[in-house]
């Protein structure tokens, strides 16, 4: 009877409550641990096209193959995580939405002219909010605040 009890005595035991939240805090660093660097990088070079590349357009191009590739980068470790089923779900639609503003974000850099680059900036905005209507859901699932800035 004693080494049956002790096999199932751990901090945790009989406190399923605490077990979740510790899971969830988890989960919500190791989003947090591939969402931070992603999106210090598209705010980069985001920032660069709207501003430091305004006249630049190999510059702006760049940015924009840059910001593709991080966008696909942080799709790729988010559905490596393993997450609640319910987050899962969103997170597959966050991963397809994201695909479709990247792909959209590839051509915009296959732009020959700055006229013609600067025809994708009310396209490209507009695929911005699935992405963040997406991202806002995951973080409240994972109890973390929403992010704070679009």
């Amino acid at each position: 009877p004693a080494a049956a009890g002790s096999a199932t005595h751990s901090p945790q035991a009989g406190k399923p409550g605490l077990a979740v939240a510790h899971a969830r805090r988890r989960l919500a660093a190791g989003y947090m641990a591939i969402a931070q660097p992603a999106n210090g990088r598209l705010e980069t070079d985001l920032e660069g096209i709207e501003h430091r590349d305004r006249n630049d357009l190999a510059a702006a191009t760049a940015d924009l193959r840059d910001a593709a590739a991080t966008e696909r980068m942080f799709d790729r470790q988010l559905l490596a995580m393993r997450l609640p089923p319910a987050t899962e779900a969103v997170a597959r639609q966050l991963v397809t939405t994201n695909e479709a503003r990247a792909r959209l974000t590839d051509q915009a850099a296959t732009s020959t002219s700055l006229h013609r680059l600067r025809q994708y900036e009310r396209r490209l905005d507009g695929a911005n909010r699935p992405v963040e209507d997406a991202v806002r859901v995951i973080r409240s699932q994972l109890g973390l605040p929403p992010p704070e800035t679009s």
